[in-house]
């Protein structure tokens, strides 16, 4: 039996973890040991936007150590993600080099969203017992030191996945003198925070019902609830409430015993227990599901679903669109059109597909960008290019790294705008990347031009390589006119693009 045995390595605010997995098709996912050392990164991060020498070479040092600790247990396999702490630091390029420079080990600087469903994977990995609990209304709750992330299910369907600046570190760094100037430091603090949890209330929720709040989050997290994150366990509402009551009229020096830990950890933990009374109550939910997971499960299940090692019971892609699908929605997008290029661009994908610098990915990406293909008509009828751009490029899709969102703007963008090849606007993308969005778009025009007239002329696609062609056979319900000319237009670009030959044949539908 094939064994992999993979480290994930977590880049905190508050502690740097390795865990080492044993990885086998029978067994799935083993841990065999768990490393945590604590590093607070974050506070450099939030109160001088760097991260300091001292702090780098502490970070190295601990990372050394987890090399070592890899070859001991001899891993053949690991990744090493940095969350929030670095991301934010303007110098984490200088960090990253100094790290691989001095340990060998190569650290990938997680966007939030990408972040986010990482540990939206760990959770998934439990499997029926995530499965059952999101065929009902569902919030998970990721809370990390520089914000939190509260993503909402319905029918086991991702409805929105939405971030809010009200990490604890952020908070403290804002609060910090103001709270000592009362008494009742719970009550400015719940006044800080209110806002924008209601605002996310009144945006998002409505009135869908959630039944059940599922928390992950992080060592201040844990201490809120007593040390059982590591559990997988159903809280009650009645018993955080009562908990709750009591640590809030204690002083830091008796929380700091009754809770075990240092007074200013204990100092930490109370706008934590307000952030997470407040969101309960929101919600109104009676149970809180704590399920015993970190983001390093789900590093070693995305690695293990990637290698093909085992086999996840959740469809993550669905997830992804139909995110981008209740994007749509609130920038009033036609659904009907939205399905229907859809359609008609999977199809070209698919014969275009061997003789392109495109992989299956691209293929979610195309369809998010269809999805997303006619945003900016909300904004403006004038300017649509541009404002789906921005519209993009400012609305995260859990799931998608910043680089692919860069992708998609730039190729809805491009389906209406004159094209700009590399060099004439790069957006930050690299040559191979800027490839990809010119054949991706090319994709898009064609099957946009096939239903210019949003009217879904077309009742069956198919198409057919021969040689140096690409034969799209359409059989269509109306006149069809106005397709076929709009789709000369595009031939050439198309061409350009592949160097393939498009042709259309138009057969009348069946009565």
């Amino acid at each position: 039996m094939a064994v992999t045995t993979f480290a994930a390595i977590d880049i905190g605010s508050y502690n740097v973890t390795m865990e080492i997995f044993e990885i086998t098709k029978k067994n799935g996912l083993k841990s065999l040991n768990i490393v945590r050392k604590r590093l607070e990164l974050g506070k450099d991060t939030y109160t001088r936007k760097m991260i300091s020498p001292e702090v780098l070479d502490e970070l190295t040092n601990i990372l050394m150590d987890y090399s070592n600790i890899m070859k001991e247990y001899g891993v053949t396999a690991y990744r090493a993600c940095a969350k929030t702490a670095v991301r934010e630091a303007r110098n984490y390029l200088l960090v990253r080099e100094h790290i691989r420079n001095k340990t060998g080990i190569t650290v990938e600087i997680l966007s939030n969203s990408e972040q986010r469903f990482l540990t939206y994977k760990s959770i998934a990995s439990r499997g029926e017992e995530f499965e059952r609990i999101i065929g009902k209304g569902t919030a998970i709750i990721d809370v990390s030191g520089g914000s939190i992330q509260i993503s909402l299910f319905d029918k086991g369907t991702l409805i929105t996945a939405q971030n809010l600046h009200l990490g604890l570190l952020r908070i403290s760094s804002r609060l910090a003198t103001i709270q000592n100037q009362t008494t009742h430091p719970e009550r400015i603090i719940d006044q800080f925070i209110r806002k924008d949890i209601l605002n996310f209330k009144r945006m998002y929720l409505k009135e869908r019902n959630i039944d059940t709040i599922i928390l992950v989050g992080d060592y201040y997290t844990n201490l809120v609830f007593q040390n059982r994150m590591d559990q997988n366990k159903i809280e009650s509402a009645e018993e955080y409430y009562l908990w709750y009551e009591k640590i809030v009229r204690m002083s830091p020096n008796h929380a700091a015993e009754y809770l075990g830990v240092g007074t200013e950890v204990a100092g930490a933990i109370i706008p934590m227990a307000v952030l997470y009374r407040r969101l309960i109550e929101i919600f109104g939910v009676d149970n809180i599901w704590l399920p015993g997971i970190q983001i390093t499960d789900g590093i070693a299940y995305d690695y293990a679903l990637k290698a093909k090692i085992i086999r996840s019971q959740h469809d993550f892609e669905k997830d992804i669109l139909m995110a981008a699908k209740h994007i749509a929605k609130r920038f009033a997008g036609n659904k009907p059109h939205t399905e229907k290029i859809m359609e008609i661009a999977d199809a070209i994908f698919k014969a275009v597909r061997k003789d392109s610098v495109l992989g299956p990915r691209d293929r979610l990406l195309l369809k998010v960008a269809c999805q997303l293909n006619d945003c900016g008509k909300y904004i403006s009828l004038v300017n649509v290019a541009e404002c789906s751009y921005n519209i993009i490029i400012s609305t995260e899709i859990i799931g998608l790294s910043d680089n692919e969102r860069k992708i998609i703007a730039n190729t809805v963008k491009f389906n209406t705008k004159p094209f700009e090849f590399y060099g004439e606007n790069n957006d930050g993308l690299t040559e191979y990347d800027f490839l990809r969005v010119a054949q991706l778009t090319a994709i898009l025009r064609m099957a946009n031009s096939l239903d210019q007239s949003y009217l879904q002329k077309i009742t069956e696609i198919h198409t057919l390589r021969k040689d140096d062609r690409m034969i799209i056979e359409a059989r269509v319900k109306d006149d069809f006119t106005l397709e076929k000319g709009l789709f000369e237009l595009n031939i050439e670009f198309f061409e350009d693009m592949f160097d393939i030959k498009p042709e259309l044949k138009v057969r009348k539908a069946n009565a």
